[in-house]
Parts: C-alpha cells; sequence; structure tokens
C-alpha cells in the first residue's frame, strides 16, 4: 500500500526545524507496521537532514561551518536577485539533501537513540516549506 501526504513547516529563517514529531504522526495515522518513509523538500533553497537531536550544539556547528564554506554576499556569485543569500542558499541545499529514505519498523520510523529529522531553511528570512512525505507498507 502507498499513503502520500505534504508536510507545511513555517521556518522563521535561516535555522533548523525539528519535523520529527510530524513525521511519526503521518506514519502512525498511515497505520503502516513495516515499510519505507520517503521524505522530498520542494525547495531549492532548504533542505532535510538527520542529525543529532539531544545536542543543539552540532547544528549550530554545522551552521557555522556552512557559513565559513559558503558565506553570504560572497562576491563569486552573480545570482543575488533576492539578496546575498540567495545563491549561498542553493548551494548550501545542494550540498545537502533534498530527501530522505527511513525505514519504518513496528509502526515507527526506525530511528537510532539520537537521530532527529530536520528541515534546515538556509535562507534569512522566513518561509513556508513543503515536504512531500511518501508512505510504502503494510
Amino acid at each position: 500500500m502507498v499513503a502520500q501526504e505534504t508536510l507545511h513547516i513555517q521556518t522563521c529563517g535561516r535555522d533548523t526545524y525539528d519535523i520529527t514529531g510530524q513525521v511519526a504522526e503521518v506514519i502512525n495515522r498511515s497505520g503502516f507496521s513495516t515499510g519505507i518513509c520517503q521524505l522530498f523538500i520542494q525547495h531549492t533553497s532548504a533542505s532535510l537532514i538527520l542529525c543529532e537531536n539531544a545536542d543543539p550544539t552540532v547544528r549550530s556547528d554545522l551552521e557555522r561551518f556552512m557559513a565559513r564554506l559558503v558565506p553570504d554576499g560572497d562576491r563569486l556569485f552573480d545570482h543575488t536577485m533576492e539578496g546575498p543569500d540567495d545563491m549561498p542558499a542553493h548551494v548550501r541545499s545542494i550540498l545537502t539533501m533534498s530527501d530522505l529514505t527511513l525505514p519504518v519498523r513496528q509502526g515507527r520510523a526506525a530511528l537510532g537513540t539520537w537521530q532527529g529529522i530536520y528541515l534546515w531553511e538556509h535562507r534569512t528570512r522566513p518561509h513556508q516549506r513543503q515536504v512531500m512525505m511518501t508512505l510504502y507498507g503494510e
């Protein structure tokens, strides 16, 4: 069987947003005991990550690393139509992930003890983001 749903996540700007609970709710509603959960973000300036969920400094360290790797306002970039964070946000999303595939076991995402599912907003201003969830299972 297949089920599909879109999550709507309002961001407040550049940050990581824990969507583990929202994903768990959809899996629970599906009634699937065993299967696969595929997540796909429908944007080019935000991404999905599977990350440490116990210590928030892991995500802030990732943000500082990415800021060093792909700084806003870098004169290298011509694509600045929406501001100095425009092209850096696209590069960040390409370097990370636009999709995640998770196993479903016993009606739950089979995450490790310290794993959480995050939307990583790469733009500095707020956005409404959509994550398509497709579940295959029984």
